[in-house]
């Protein structure tokens, strides 16, 4: 299809023939994601064009077509500098019916057939690629405060409206992903965690029977319908957003525990595939790691539905779903950083604040120790596996999961080499400043963990390095001499020096305070001073 041919059918001002040739591009067009290099002045041309052909039509077939074209258009960045103005942005927020400073016209607030509802979501779809493509086209939204009316015409969307609720809220994610001065006017004069919120009850089927408890799911209801759960994830990820920075007040805090409320409420969900409930329980897990965890005590503490005397009445359901959770994402072995860290990072923390929680986690993932035959990292348990991925490549996996297993410890250096061996907890020890041993900065209850009669047992014999029982093994040196075994060192300590000098290694020490430092430092610093005390006259 030739541009130059639509170009002068809607200089002609003929719409209609433009709008013709316009769905034949369309349809050519409706997968393109790569343009020719050579045609980019003539795509400028058109999107200029078609901003004309809006403006002055008031046909809702011509304006969805014209629309369609802007938004196939729209993925080239090269070609969005006629729309991404203040022109550009006011007649597409006024096409998808949004109310914005500049803007003097009158919008209807809700599209009454099929045709205008189409013509609304193909605007909110091309100011989702403009925003997401183009810098200016982020500006000038802030500047009309598009986001201040998006949440305005959410308030006034129905339910019936489904793709029109959907981009709005996709809208709204993308310029509060992008603009951190939009996450700041969102939380603080648009009301929008409350607007959010208020979607995720009416989306999630959230029915209170206390101030932060939801009625649970029965097993025979129905999963979540897929339209309900693509609304609840975008909702989500806006939330996510405005919930980045920190914020205070018993105003807030009896928002966020809501929230909290919801997104337990949202763990015990199914939807429609178990592929989309993971999805959907992985933004529940992000959104809970944004929240201040003194508001987490809302995962536990259900009165309605009761919890177990062992840990002080709380219901630990939702504990055991994330640790499910967890495990399987390490099972799964994808991409740990972005999957798993931030389930990791909930449970850490929550563990440190609330000690029903750590107890309960405890006992999970670090039951009383029996069998030490094998290696720490050795096996199939949950404890094996965090344990591996104490040695990870990825320096924040590595850290999240000895982090977890530190606090699960009571953050104590004997506690936890006692689970994972010196050989795998050297790292976080290193960076914590506890290699001669000790306790983290937080303070625990003083309930003490009691070793199995199994342990005490063997305890003499296990390997402080490698966490188990090491089979005997023959002494290499045992038929040497004492000539062959000076030789030996020697010619250890030589080619320990060689390295050195070549900075291939670095030989290095403990200090008094448990950190490490090149050795010559670590030695001064530990010999003992000179004595100014003297024999002589």
């Amino acid at each position: 299809m030739s541009l130059t041919t639509i170009l002068s059918e809607i200089d002609g001002g003929d719409d209609k023939a433009a709008e013709k040739l316009l769905q034949k591009y369309n349809t050519e067009n409706s997968h393109t994601f790569a343009f020719d290099h050579k045609e980019e002045d003539a795509r400028i041309k058109l999107c200029q064009g078609l901003l004309t052909v809006l403006r002055r039509s008031d046909h809702p077939l011509c304006q969805s077509t014209c629309l369609e074209t802007l938004r196939i258009l729209s993925r080239d960045k090269r070609v969005l500098g006629p729309v991404a103005t203040k022109e550009g942005i006011l007649t597409l927020a006024g096409l998808a019916r949004i109310h914005v400073a500049g803007h003097n016209g009158e919008l209807l607030d809700e599209p009454q057939s099929a045709e205008e509802e189409r013509v609304v979501v193909e605007a909110l779809k091309c100011l989702c690629n403009l925003v997401f493509n183009s810098v200016p086209a982020q500006q000038v939204g802030t500047d009309v405060k598009l986001a201040e009316g998006l949440c305005a015409h959410l308030h006034l969307v129905s339910s019936s409206h489904h793709e029109v609720g959907l981009f709005s809220l996709r809208l709204l994610f993308l310029l509060s992903a992008l603009r951190t001065d939009v996450r700041g006017m969102l939380r603080k004069e648009a009301g929008a965690v409350r607007l959010l919120t208020d979607i995720l009850e009416r989306t999630l089927d959230v029915q209170w029977v206390g101030p932060y408890e939801a009625t649970p799911p029965k097993p025979e209801s129905l999963p979540l319908s897929r339209e309900n759960n693509e609304l609840a994830m975008e909702a989500l990820k806006v939330l996510f957003n405005i919930t980045m920075s920190d914020s205070s007040g018993e105003d807030n805090d009896h928002q966020l525990r809501l929230i909290a409320g919801i997104m337990r409420h949202l763990l015990m969900l199914k939807t429609n595939s178990e592929d989309k409930t993971e999805e959907a329980h992985s933004h529940a897990i992000n959104l809970l790691s944004n929240l201040p965890v003194r508001c987490l005590d809302v995962l536990i503490d259900v009165p309605v539905q009761g919890g177990m005397e062992t840990y002080g009445g709380k219901n630990m359901d939702t504990v055991q779903m994330l640790l499910d959770f967890m495990e399987k994402r390490i099972d799964k072995g994808i991409n740990y950083k972005e999957s798993l860290t931030p389930v990791l990072s909930l449970m850490t923390e929550s563990s440190r604040y609330h000690r029903e929680i750590r107890r309960y986690l405890k006992a999970q993932v670090l039951p009383p120790l029996k069998d030490v035959k094998e290696r720490p990292e050795i096996g199939g348990t949950v404890r094996n596996k965090l344990v591996r991925l104490m040695t990870h490549v990825d320096m924040a996996v590595k850290q999240g999961a000895a982090e977890f297993l530190f606090v699960l410890c009571k953050e104590s250096v004997d506690n936890l080499l006692k689970y994972t061996g010196y050989g795998n907890a050297a790292g976080l020890l290193m960076a914590r400043g506890l290699l001669a041993g000790g306790r983290g900065e937080t303070q625990y209850s003083s309930d003490e963990d009691s070793d199995t009669e199994e342990y005490k047992s063997v305890k003499p014999f296990i390997n402080p390095i490698t966490g188990h029982i090491e089979h005997p093994v023959p002494n290499p040196m045992e038929e040497m001499t004492e000539e062959q075994k000076e030789y030996e060192a020697q010619k250890l300590v030589s080619m320990i020096d060689e390295l050195s000098r070549k900075q291939l290694i670095r030989p290095m020490g403990v200090r008094k305070d448990g950190t490490l430092a090149p050795l010559g430092e670590a030695i001064h610093e530990c010999s003992p001073p000179p004595s100014s005390d003297s024999d002589s006259d």
